[in-house]
């Protein structure tokens, strides 16, 4: 097995995924990640108690209050960063065949919860945004709030790989989070990192 460490430090703030309402909350890991190892580990970690906006998405905390991300949202960036450049070409992610089934199998990241350090004085904050959509109703407009961690906050974590030939891959992948962040609202660019990386085993 190949390890590498790797310390990504945000280039803009990055926003919170976990819904403040734990019973919303529940139902999401129930129907996107039905194989975590604790839901209610998961469910008890977002503080939800403590949040007085209910529609507010947020960190889940440790037990002293340090927000933080889980392991697998980074084998969920992965995935969706190979499937944005497998539709790039001459790219090493082009290459990989099930994809989805390799990322699943064949790497690992760790530890499991990935704390969330912050600049020295900075204070998690909030971003509030318009959501708009089209239905048969016509157009409607909600307004989304996540907690915030600013740029300038780091983490750092180990991806295990059960393939040698993985590792350019998983560095091609760590390279699109300069350009394609994670979190909510990625796609206008929150979330966006820069990276560290080397082998430790």
């Amino acid at each position: 097995m190949r390890t590498i460490e790797v310390t990504v430090t945000y280039i803009d703030e990055l926003l919170g995924t976990a819904s403040a309402d734990p019973e919303i909350h529940a139902r999401f890991i129930a129907s996107k990640a039905p194989d975590a190892p604790s839901r209610a580990d998961e469910v008890a970690a977002i503080g939800a108690e403590a949040v007085e906006e209910r529609a507010m998405t947020v960190f889940p905390r440790t037990e002293d209050g340090q927000p933080f991300t889980w392991d697998y949202q980074w084998k969920g960036f992965f995935k969706d960063s190979c499937g944005m450049l497998r539709r790039a070409d001459g790219t090493k992610s082009k290459g990989l065949k099930a994809y989805k089934k390799e990322i699943d199998g064949l790497l690992f990241v760790s530890p499991r919860r990935i704390p969330l350090v912050l600049p020295d004085g900075a204070e998690v904050g909030s971003c509030q945004r318009p959501l708009r959509a089209s239905t048969p109703q016509g157009e409607r407009v909600a307004l989304a709030n996540s907690e915030t961690v600013p740029a300038g906050t780091t983490q750092t974590f180990q991806v295990h790989m059960l393939r040698d030939d993985l590792e350019p891959l998983v560095m091609e992948w760590l390279a699109y989070g300069r350009l394609h962040g994670k979190g909510q609202w990625r796609n206008s660019g929150k979330g966006r990192f820069t990276h560290v990386a080397h082998r430790v085993g």
